[in-house]
């Protein structure tokens, strides 16, 4: 909305009056509303948005511009950074609620839609994917910042509607397995190890009862545990000589948080994964 105001001045024999003030407001009938589908990221996801227009109007808009900034950030003096990349041909256009065929778009720094028409009355839904590169931010104070603008002619001052996604801020936890040696002979000693990693920005904790389980198969007999290289206590897990199955107990371990550094040269994020490394051995 904006407000105007108007004065008009009267001259006569150099004598000059003014007229009272009048205002007005000029109301605008377009408005939008850009949508995150997805609350979090990590890198590598592939987020959804909507954007949402809708002409309140008796007019339609012709030749409407949508822009969106697809997260960019300023790095350095010079450079900007694009958090996101626009998934090729995954923009579907619905107008009053029926498909449209694909819009005209227009990809360099910002991904553009052009020549659009809001109908009098009626709404335009705008729905795009794009793939988190690797200058989203990362860590538990990450958020991409995503800005979508309308233009064109018949709009006074741009509108625009910004949605934020922040960065997963869950454990994401992977777990590997190897086997020493390959061969053994029998009543000889068998180690395995499981190295659990951690990408996530949190630790994964006692209240995020991790537990490993696996059934050892030859069974393994007199076995002892270790825990990052420190004996591991028998009251945290449980084992059936029987059957060789091992069990921890839920939240016995905990798995640190990863680290995520942002390259001071290039602007791109990387992460180390927090781990610990559980050690069984006996024989078999």
């Amino acid at each position: 909305m904006a407000v105007f105001f108007n004065q008009a001045t009267l001259s006569y024999n150099n004598t000059v009056t003014n007229s009272n003030t009048v205002t007005g407001e000029i109301i605008e009938t377009l408005s939008i509303v850009k949508t995150a589908l997805d609350t979090t990221y990590t890198q590598g996801d592939t987020l959804a948005y909507a954007i949402s227009i809708i002409n309140t109007g008796e007019a339609d808009y012709t030749g409407v511009t949508v822009t969106d900034d697809l997260g960019a950030y300023q790095f350095d003096e010079t450079t900007q950074l694009l958090p996101l990349e626009y998934v090729e041909n995954s923009v579907r256009l619905f107008v009053n609620g029926g498909i449209q065929p694909d819009p005209r778009i227009t990809k360099a720094a910002d991904l553009v839609i052009e020549n659009l028409t809001i109908p009098a009355g009626g709404s335009v839904l705008i729905f795009y994917e794009a793939d988190v590169t690797g200058f989203a931010p990362l860590g538990e104070d990450g958020a991409i910042t995503n800005t979508a603008s309308l233009t064109g002619a018949g709009i006074s001052d741009t509108l625009a509607s910004t949605a934020v996604t922040r960065a997963s801020t869950e454990p994401e936890l992977t777990v590997s397995k190897s086997i020493s040696p390959s061969e053994v002979e029998k009543n000889g000693t068998l180690t395995y190890s499981f190295l659990i990693s951690n990408s996530g920005s949190v630790e994964a904790g006692t209240a995020d009862n991790v537990s490993l389980t696996d059934i050892f198969d030859p069974v393994l007999n007199n076995i002892s545990v270790t825990l990052n290289g420190t004996a591991f206590s028998p009251a945290n897990y449980t084992y059936d000589e029987t059957t060789g199955e091992f069990v921890t107990n839920p939240g016995a371990i905990t798995v640190p948080a990863a680290s995520f550094v942002q390259n001071p040269d290039t602007g791109e994020w990387a992460s180390s994964p927090g781990s610990v490394l559980l050690i069984i051995s006996g024989t078999v």
